[in-house]
């Protein structure tokens, strides 16, 4: 069998001011795709399995960026001039398709189903794929391809198994000659990106209830609970539910439905404000405190420049502590010789601003490192490898900062390992995330506290237009 496979992944977030352009995505087209073979991204994983089912793959293309704003119209005609040759011209059996789902461009707020469509177009092979638990699953989308497996944990430890079911499946339907279809339900609920662990309900009761539906009907061959992502303003924004089957799964979606909307409190996640949080942790009790800042949470598309919680830790004096900021400006400017810095404060209309800072220099280093653990959210993003871009290490009083030119999800300790920082002898650590987070730092933190600040991923959705 003939595969063709693509993959188009961007988590979109429309509340931030700009645009996302095509020289922020990491594109390989053709043989490069190879590179990702045998990794830890979903597209590698299919890669690799290929092997085991004979399949001969004929890559197309590869584009991926980290969340960001809305993408510039060029990047999706680009990805399509990319790939439709190859659609048109090409003998294939089938499409597997590496996707987000929650990707809007300047002039669409359903990239992927306009794909799908633009697709259906020129062949009508079976399309298969990945896709995020945060996607905002569109009726275009169900409708068009015959089985898209979305993540089934949150934090993404599970992003290249997903990638692996759905081959899986993509295999059965080839050997079979069974093609299903995707019914899709969306119960018209809201949950911040805090509220959608897969370690608490809603979605632990959710997810379990997927999984005992799929044992229980042969012909339900995947079954996705999807978070939806609520930093995007589009129609079909917030939770849904995905069955790919080759019968009626009704009853299923409709049971699941009763429960979201049942379970639905549980979802809206708020936080006490950073200066509450920091007022009770006089003095610092023993052990790692580790402070998440969701509302600058870098995996939902945050600029990672935000100074809400590097405020309140120079207010409230807390020493034996470190933060990251993402700010190339600055990393210039130390590496240049200057010690008086405006740090941060640059991405955001509702930060306050950069924070002017006296600080010293501890080092200058480049900022590629290995991922410590290889199944982690940031791994289903890029791969065993990420670059942080040149990085300064500096001291404020008793306070590390980790300056990146490169915004970095803080999803791999080695984030701070590779620039000599041992963050577990610390008393407090300030991380830039929501949930995926945790994977990483949940085995070193001794409490882990959540804190309300200025920023375009606040959990408050009522604060966004």
């Amino acid at each position: 069998m003939r595969i063709l496979i693509a993959g188009l992944f961007h988590e979109t977030h429309t509340f931030l001011d700009g645009l996302t352009p095509l020289s922020d995505f990491q594109i390989r087209r053709g043989e490069e795709l190879w590179a990702s073979k045998g990794d830890s991204s979903p597209l590698g994983g299919v890669l690799a399995l290929a092997d085991e089912f004979g399949w001969q793959m004929l890559p197309a293309a590869d584009y991926r960026a980290q969340p960001s704003a809305t993408v510039a119209d060029e990047v999706i005609e680009q990805f399509w001039n990319d790939i439709a040759p190859i659609v048109a011209k090409a003998d294939y059996d089938a499409i597997y398709l590496v996707l987000h789902g929650a990707m809007v461009s300047q002039t669409c707020l359903d990239v992927e189903g306009e794909i799908l469509l633009r697709l259906r177009n020129l062949t009508a092979v079976p399309i298969f794929g990945v896709f995020d638990l945060h996607a905002n699953f569109s009726p275009q989308m169900a409708a068009l391809a015959d089985c898209l497996v979305g993540y089934r944990e949150n934090p993404h430890t599970d992003a290249r198994e997903a990638g692996l079911i759905a081959a899986r499946l993509l295999n059965r339907c080839l050997t079979t000659g069974q093609r299903p279809s995707m019914q899709l339900q969306q119960p018209g609920l809201l949950w911040p990106p805090t509220g959608t662990g897969t370690a608490n309900d809603p979605m632990l009761t959710l997810e379990a209830m997927a999984r005992q539906f799929e044992g229980e009907n042969d012909s339900l061959w995947a079954m996705s609970i999807v978070a939806g992502f609520s930093f995007a303003d589009t129609p079909d924004t917030g939770v849904s539910f995905v069955a790919c089957t080759t019968a009626d799964a009704t009853p299923q979606l409709e049971a699941l439905d009763k429960c979201a909307h049942e379970l639905s409190h549980l979802g809206q996640i708020t936080y006490p404000s950073a200066d509450e949080v920091l007022s009770q942790l006089k003095p610092l009790p023993a052990g790692l405190t580790v402070l998440v800042e969701p509302s600058d949470n870098i995996g939902g598309g945050a600029p990672g420049d935000g100074t809400g919680l590097l405020r309140a830790l120079i207010r409230h004096g807390i020493r034996k502590a470190a933060i990251c900021i993402s700010d190339p400006q600055s990393v210039s400017e130390i590496e240049a010789g200057v010690r008086t810095i405006k740090l941060g404060g640059k991405g955001s209309r509702l930060d306050a601003g950069p924070l002017e800072l006296e600080v010293e220099l501890i080092a200058l280093n480049d900022g590629r490192f290995e991922l410590e653990d290889k199944n982690s959210h940031l791994a289903s993003m890029c791969g065993d490898v990420f670059d942080m871009g040149r990085c300064a290490v500096v001291r404020h009083g008793g306070l590390i900062i980790l300056i990146t030119s490169v915004k970095t999800p803080p999803f791999d300790l080695g984030q701070w390992h590779s620039q000599d920082i041992v963050v577990e002898k610390l008393s407090v650590v300030a991380v830039k995330a929501a949930v995926a987070h945790r994977r990483a730092y949940d085995k070193i933190a001794a409490r882990m506290l959540w804190v309300d600040t200025p920023g375009p991923c606040s959990s408050n959705l009522q604060t966004l237009p």
